[in-house]
């Protein structure tokens, strides 16, 4: 139940977000330029913001249609509902004026800015829920929500996802209230045709423009690097202080274990958990000595840890010797392991491919090619990787996503190995050690400031001096100012869907913060590329087969400039992750 007072100060907190910082202005606009004498307007705005946070996360976790939506769609949504109500509160006659009003596209906006003016909840409603889906992107605590209550308890997650609301709902309300009582004393302020009106419709623009453009997160990067209003590490704290009291009572129930755990009967985890999909239309099998698997044949019998992942990304790659481990201390115990491996890209499909990183990783247990992503949406999946914990039972009673958490999901294994073993009158003794494997590379999440960086055109959103979402040929040449976390190509590059290829001789440069680099990559014949870090040169990297290269292993965090030199045709580059 600690969770729920964190949910409740985290959403308080959000509101301090810089992330947040720059959409206040049109709550607080919006309720202090009024024209109604009561307080409506705020509170349907406000209420509606927060019921379009819940159903927007009930929405994304129930259906398998929003995995595949771009965020760049949700801003552009956002974004244009504000930009066009501020066009009316800096030209209040602008709909009754110009007939290609009636021609919008968007009619919704059309209907919305009438409303706006006649002062119609309408418009209140859809400013409101217009906020909900970046609002619902700023917290910790909404993402633990999200991805690990949620599918766990659908009852308690919404509960946590309610109170989260609340604390949110009622600050806001609370920094509207005290902005419109420190702005009564103007006089005047809700004439539609004033200049206070139309001061606050210029700041919709900008705030529109900013969402739109994507520097409503420049700033919140400003505000981040200069050490203010990082709300998150509180909400961190707090998580972690959560965390530390579920892993204090997890193991005062390991020292009692013996005498006293109890198990759920089938009913009642009926009521708490939901029965684990099977495998759907796998695409192959590897370690399995040319066998099909299925979850189902392991009911009733074993307890199952699928993991979900693809052999190119490094999130993935951090978390296989873990799973090394448990495999090899669990396997006789009852703990089947099975690799789900969604490829990102199209050469991870290819199973010679992953056959190969198989046996690079040196992973002993079945892995399953999930090609089409049937068993992933089976899943509701949006992560890689991720894990899913399902007992003896047949239901998911733990499940865990990205990196991190190792002793948690050990510990979960461990708990249900017990119970298989109380189930099946087995007079076994389950290992209650934490797994340690060697060569870990640890990564201070906080620290890295640079996001994954695609050079395809479905997703270069960064691709700073050539045409971001346009395939073909483009000629580009690197300018002499560089950007932070900007893409520059040099020479001539054919872009794909996937990735971009260079024709000639060429230059790959990207300023980034980070301690570790990696691209993923590959080529039709082998290409020795150079690597500098600040213009100091680091090393040579043969690329060749489609896979992910190390290029900078750092020992400390920092601001950093990247240059690659091709010296010639042939390089396609998927990818520059960060660690």
């Amino acid at each position: 139940m600690l969770l729920l007072l964190i949910s409740f100060i985290s959403g308080i907190l959000t509101i301090l977000a810089p992330c947040i910082l720059p959409l206040l202005p049109v709550i607080v606009g919006y309720s202090i330029t009024d024209t109604a004498p009561n307080r409506r307007r705020l509170f349907v705005v406000v209420a509606s913001l927060g019921i379009s946070v819940i159903l927007f996360t009930l929405l994304l976790k129930a259906s398998s249609l929003l995995i595949d939506i771009p965020q760049d769609l949700w801003k552009w949504i956002s974004g244009g509902i504000i930009f066009f109500f501020g066009l009316t509160m800096v030209f209040p006659g602008l709909w009754e004026k110009f007939s290609f009003a009636n021609t919008l596209s968007v009619k919704s906006n059309k209907v919305l800015t009438i409303g706006y003016q006649k002062n119609n909840a309408w418009g209140d409603v859809i400013i409101g829920a217009s906020l909900g889906p970046i609002f619902s992107a700023c917290s910790p605590t909404y993402f633990v929500i999200l991805a690990t209550v949620l599918p766990v308890s659908l009852l308690l997650g919404i509960a946590y996802l309610f109170s989260y609301v609340l604390g949110l709902s009622l600050a806001l309300m609370a920094v509207a209230l005290l902005g419109k009582r420190i702005m009564a004393k103007v006089g005047k302020v809700s004439d539609p045709k004033g200049w206070f009106k139309k001061t606050f419709g210029i700041i919709f623009i900008l705030v529109a423009i900013a969402i739109i453009s994507g520097y409503d997160k420049k700033l919140q990067i400003i505000l981040l690097d200069a050490g203010f209003l990082d709300v998150t590490k509180i909400e961190q704290k707090l998580l972690e202080k959560n965390d530390k009291k579920e892993m204090d009572i997890l193991n005062s129930d390991e020292a009692l274990q013996s005498k006293t755990e109890k198990f759920l009967s089938v009913p009642e985890k009926s009521k708490k958990f939901v029965l684990a999909p099977d495998i759907s239309t796998p695409d192959g099998f590897i370690n399995t000595g040319g066998k099909s698997i299925t979850i189902s044949e392991f009911k009733g019998k074993k307890v199952v840890l699928l993991d979900i992942w693809t052999y190119s990304c490094i999130n993935c790659q951090r978390t296989i010797p873990y799973l090394n481990e448990w495999y090899k201390e669990y396997e006789d115990e009852g703990l089947v392991i099975i690799g789900l491996h969604t490829p990102e890209f199209s050469f991870e499909k290819i199973q010679k491919n992953v056959e190969k990183a198989v046996k690079d990783f040196e992973i002993k247990y079945p892995v399953v090619l999930d090609n089409d992503f049937s068993t992933w949406n089976e899943y509701e999946n949006q992560y890689w990787p991720r894990k899913y914990l399902i007992d003896i039972d047949g239901y998911i009673v733990y499940d865990h996503a990205g990196e991190g958490q190792y002793k948690e999901t050990e510990v979960a294994i461990q708990k249900t190995l017990r119970e298989r073993a109380d189930r099946l009158k087995m007079n076994t003794e389950v290992s209650s050690s934490i797994s340690n494997p060697e060569n870990i590379i640890s990564v201070e999440y906080s620290k890295v400031k640079s996001p994954e960086v695609y050079f395809g055109s479905a997703r270069n959103e960064y691709f700073a001096n050539g045409f971001p979402g346009q395939a073909g040929e483009q000629s580009l040449s690197v300018p002499i100012t560089i950007s932070t976390n900007k893409l520059y190509l040099g020479g001539t590059w054919h872009i794909t869907s996937e990735y971009a290829e260079n024709k000639n001789a060429g230059t790959i440069v990207f300023n980034y913060e980070a301690k570790n680099v990696y691209i993923t990559a590959g080529a039709t014949e082998g290409i020795e590329v150079e690597v500098y870090k600040d213009d100091i040169f680091v090393k040579k990297v043969i690329i060749k087969n489609e896979a992910l290269y190390p290029l900078i292993q750092d020992t400390s965090y920092g601001k950093h400039m990247l240059k690659i030199l091709i010296p010639k045709a042939g390089l396609q580059a998927f990818t520059f992750t960060f660690g």
